[in-house]
């Protein structure tokens, strides 16, 4: 490779992993309690091992919610239908450890308690948010490839094409860029789970013409190298083979490893909590900067304190890519979008039973309507405030790093 050439790897996990399980089941309660009682607070996680379930945390809640119907729920539409799989929908144990939300906690959210009457932070933290113009998403390209991967692989077993897949697994792409242009996928690498008397020859063959080609396609060349159960066999697995947990995936929530992370998970949490809200209004301001083309890649943090209203900070980091200065997009930041946690939850309308399908293939990047959050319905607003008339030939540009004047009269 010449040195403005790199390569960036992403990974993403089917929805059988048995990490993943556990995040569907956290946030398929969350769905549960909102549908009833949208002022539901949740901070509800799951751990997963052979034959059992243990589901723990902290609700307050007025809903009624079947904790066990709803988990074994999940483990069903997964597909964790036989033992063998790892874990079996019908007859596995389910343990329940739930309680109240702390008062001290619950003080800080509740508007009119605390130490400040309007709704506060549910948490301190940082959050972030990514943007880059890479792929139609605004997302990039190697978690994406990733991400629909692990769809496919997930649609084939469900559909009856490769019945003989089982529903755990993980993929990762490996992107080649030159510059910060993505030219090729350099090594795709799929690990399936499968039934026992299937040949590893045949699978590798079934899987790339089902799922690699058809999601990678154009990126492929003669020179990507593809490995499909790079171990020889894949048939114990999901819970038998590797515990579960909540939020052990956060980076491929995420961005799979572009841009920062503040170290929250998302799932079985209520959108009181910022790990959950803020970084999704973060999400959505990079997006539309990214989309108003201020800049090419946008990183945005927000940090909060417990019980706080206002962020403590807002930093935006566009990599060298702007064509409007860092200070003045932080100013539109402040001034075009609502950054109180109340604010953030009204505008991406968060109180709604929307958080089980989140909870696979990224919480990003989705062209489902209920991701508000992935809206760009800011971009005419931006590009408004940043368009300006040169002060000597009063020609209208777009843009400018904070100058005022044209390119012609600089």
């Amino acid at each position: 490779m010449t040195d403005n050439k790199h390569m960036f790897t992403s990974e993403s996990v089917f929805e059988g992993h048995p990490d993943k399980v556990c995040d569907q089941i956290s946030d398929a309660i969350l769905d549960a309690m909102l549908a009833q009682d949208p002022e539901s607070r949740s901070g509800c996680e799951c751990f997963a091992k052979t034959g059992m379930v243990l589901i723990g945390g902290e609700i307050s809640t007025k809903a009624y919610v079947d904790i066990p119907k709803i988990a074994r729920g999940v483990l069903k539409r997964i597909g964790y239908t036989k033992a063998e799989d790892g874990i079996e929908w019908e007859t596995c144990a389910i343990l329940t450890h739930i309680e109240e939300q702390s008062p001290d906690i619950a003080q800080g959210v509740d508007e009119g308690k605390g130490e400040y009457k309007e709704q506060g932070a549910g948490d301190q933290g940082m959050m972030f948010g990514y943007a880059t113009n890479e792929t139609p998403e605004l997302m990039p390209l190697s978690l994406m490839l990733s991400h629909k991967i692990a769809k496919q692989a997930s649609q084939v077993r469900k559909n009856g094409t490769l019945k003989y897949l089982r529903p755990d697994g993980k993929c990762q792409v490996t992107i080649e860029y030159d510059g910060d242009k993505p030219v090729r996928a350099h090594t795709v690498v799929v690990s399936l789970q499968h039934d026992p008397n299937i040949t590893h020859a045949k699978i590798k063959k079934d899987v790339l013409k089902h799922v690699i080609k058809p999601v990678c396609g154009k990126w492929l060349d003669k020179n990507t190298i593809i490995y499909v159960n790079p171990t020889g066999k894949f048939v114990r697995g999901g819970p038998y083979a590797d515990a579960g947990l909540t939020g052990r995936k956060i980076i491929v929530d995420t961005y799979g490893g572009h841009g920062a992370h503040g170290g929250g998970c998302f799932s079985g949490k209520d959108p009181s909590k910022v790990d959950r809200s803020g970084a999704y209004m973060a999400r959505y301001i990079a997006k539309n900067i990214v989309a108003a083309k201020l800049a090419s890649k946008c990183e945005i943090e927000l940090a909060y304190a417990i019980g706080v209203a206002e962020p403590v900070s807002i930093h935006v980091n566009t990599f060298r890519t702007n064509k409007v200065s860092e200070k003045r997009i932080t100013e539109l930041v402040r001034t075009h979008f609502k950054l109180k946690p109340a604010q953030i939850v009204q505008h991406l309308n968060l109180k709604r039973p929307i958080y089980e399908k989140t909870a696979c293939y990224g919480h990003f990047g989705r062209t489902d309507p209920d991701f508000t959050w992935e809206k760009i319905d800011k971009v005419t607003e931006l590009k408004k405030a940043t368009t300006n008339k040169c002060w000597k030939c009063k020609t209208i540009y777009e843009h400018p790093l904070d100058a005022t004047y044209c390119c012609e009269h600089k």
